[in-house]
């Protein structure tokens, strides 16, 4: 059979030429032989001034980079494709988009692969551009970041919510065990809001629920503080480091404030205006050592304030 003919040198440095990628060979002593036509436009040289000179030489920049790691293996010993992440460094080679030399860095996938040609060892690096896949990798992870945040808050308040609230009760709880650290909780409650609803409507109970979350929130100033829509119209609010004395005087200036707005109320409420009552509870290694024993403490005390003629509070052991 007669023997099918090789690819002429000319024909095969346009093929690369066309290739999507920056081609760069380099002989036995990490001399340049071959670059492509794709490398130009990206870093403003030219085959002629790059050829013959040793790649660190070129692009000091990969001096102790993986890169020159991966082509002192790839000259010496490997036989296989190296390819070279670095999540530190996603564009080791100093290429820029296509003539946008005062651009930033593109990112790249950059692949390192030994042969040998007529007894002599070569090597063959390939520069992918990856910045489009890399932004969309970004996007990603901000719309999924966007995506968690929006599932710890509550859709009407814009306060945390109940998953929020039981992630953060869990980890305080916790916290408070290892450091036998105070941890309060408050249970709070919107009262006759029911009658609010049935005098004005559901679009203003709503509206009721917005400012109620909003002024809870407002009074709580530390970062570590969290107020929560616990459900309807209940709130939560978790207070780390915070005695059970405290929360009294906490739950007491959170009372005070919601009836100092003087939000009307409806006629057959049992107050004027809108008021909420508050049941309070504090961490007990003994006796408050859990998430439910604390929550069924703290509504206890709820429950308390609101039989005892609501606009109060109650502190668990009252």
């Amino acid at each position: 059979m007669t023997p099918t003919p090789g690819l002429a040198p000319g024909l095969v440095s346009r093929a690369l030429d066309l290739l999507d990628c920056g081609v760069i060979v380099l002989d036995a002593q990490a001399c340049i032989v071959h670059w492509n036509a794709w490398l130009v436009p990206r870093c403003g040289r030219g085959a002629a001034r790059v050829i013959g000179h040793p790649l660190i030489e070129v692009f000091t920049s990969l001096r102790g980079s993986r890169v020159e790691a991966a082509v002192q293996a790839a000259l010496s010993y490997a036989t296989t494709t190296a390819h070279v992440p670095d999540a530190s460094a996603r564009n080791p080679f100093p290429l820029r988009r296509a003539g946008n030399f005062d651009g930033d860095l593109i990112d790249q996938a950059v692949a390192v692969t030994p042969f040998d040609d007529g007894g002599e060892r070569f090597c063959l690096i390939e520069i992918r551009d990856i910045s489009d896949t890399s932004e969309r990798e970004r996007r990603l992870l901000e719309h999924a970041e966007a995506m968690r945040a929006r599932s710890f808050i509550d859709g009407l308040t814009g306060i945390a919510n109940r998953r929020q609230f039981d992630v953060t009760l869990t980890r305080e709880l916790r916290r408070a065990q290892r450091a036998d650290a105070p941890l309060a909780l408050l249970m709070v409650d919107i009262d006759t809001f029911k009658a609010y609803n049935d005098h004005f409507g559901h679009q203003e109970g709503d509206a009721c629920l917005i400012r109620v979350a909003q002024e809870i929130a407002g009074i709580l100033k530390r970062p570590a503080d969290l107020a929560a829509r616990y459900g309807g119209e209940e709130f939560a609010a978790i207070l780390p480091g915070t005695t059970c004395e405290q929360a009294r005087a906490m739950a007491e200036r959170i009372r005070a404030h919601i009836a100092a707005l003087q939000l009307q109320q409806a006629p057959d409420a049992c107050h004027p205006h809108v008021t909420i009552s508050v049941g309070a509870a504090a961490f007990d290694r003994a006796r408050l050592n859990d998430e439910a024993a604390l929550i069924a403490a703290a509504d206890q005390a709820l429950y308390a304030a609101k039989d005892g003629g609501r606009n109060c509070v109650v502190v668990d052991g009252d």
